[in-house]
């Protein structure tokens, strides 16, 4: 009687079989966490421009002066607010658009409304580039010229996108436990950007602190994209702590 060894068939494995789908994971998470980077940034990137712009303006009222005046046709500090302001945090804002998305899908169970206040995301940073690419006139004064309303339009756009998407945040953050103290945040966000943005309209007249309502609705607003992208950004890394811990 002899005994009969049956031999395995042996499979050969690419390297890429093993890690393919580790690589993958990792470099999509990865992606989101640079995408939400980009929305901690980009609110710094504008405070520091709006800023530094003023400083380089001198008799530069922040008060009464629009914030599109750093960056007027022919002024000292138009290029500077034009690319480094208005341009460079839209492109970043977008960037946080699809990374917000990306993350809030996952963790939220509506997506098509994470989808919604993604996309309104999107457009206030189209809209920022939009006011980077069509410079005021000086005063911004002239609505008779095209670059000056295309301006006009681009800001008006992304203000009341991202008041809209601060709004609609209130409810998407709400149906998880997570990330439910961003809703009454959000919610305050929004109410406080169209106060502001409804007073700086009606002070254009007189010009009477104009300025100084315009940054405070692009303050409470920029900041919520801040104030959130650092809450998502936190839970991404808490999951993926919590899965290398497995």
């Amino acid at each position: 009687m002899t005994l009969q060894h049956r031999q395995e068939p042996t499979v050969m494995r690419s390297p890429s079989d093993e890690t393919g789908p580790t690589q993958c994971g990792t470099g999509t998470a990865n992606l989101r966490r640079a995408g939400l980077f980009c929305g901690l940034l980009a609110p710094l990137l504008w405070a520091a421009a709006i800023l530094l712009a003023g400083e380089l303006r001198p008799g530069f009222d922040h008060v009464s002066q629009y914030i599109s005046e750093l960056g007027e046709r022919d002024s000292s500090t138009g290029t500077f607010m034009r690319f480094g302001g208005f341009i460079a945090s839209g492109i970043l804002i977008v960037g946080y658009a699809a990374a917000f998305y990306a993350t809030a899908a996952r963790i939220s169970d509506r997506p098509r409304l994470a989808l919604l206040v993604a996309a309104l995301i999107a457009v206030d940073g189209l809209g920022r580039i939009g006011a980077g690419i069509f410079s005021c006139e000086p005063g911004c004064a002239a609505p008779e010229v095209l670059s000056q309303r295309l301006h006009g339009l681009s800001a008006t756009s992304a203000f009341l996108a991202l008041a809209a998407a601060a709004l609609l945040g209130a409810l998407l953050f709400r149906g998880d436990a997570r990330l439910q103290p961003l809703s009454a945040y959000s919610f305050a966000s929004g109410c406080a950007g169209l106060i502001f943005l409804a007073l700086m309209s009606a002070s254009e007249a007189t010009h009477v602190h104009t300025g100084l309502y315009e940054r405070l609705a692009s303050g409470a607003l920029t900041l919520w994209i801040f104030m959130t992208a650092w809450r998502l950004r936190m839970l991404c890394c808490d999951k993926t702590a919590d899965e290398r811990t497995r």
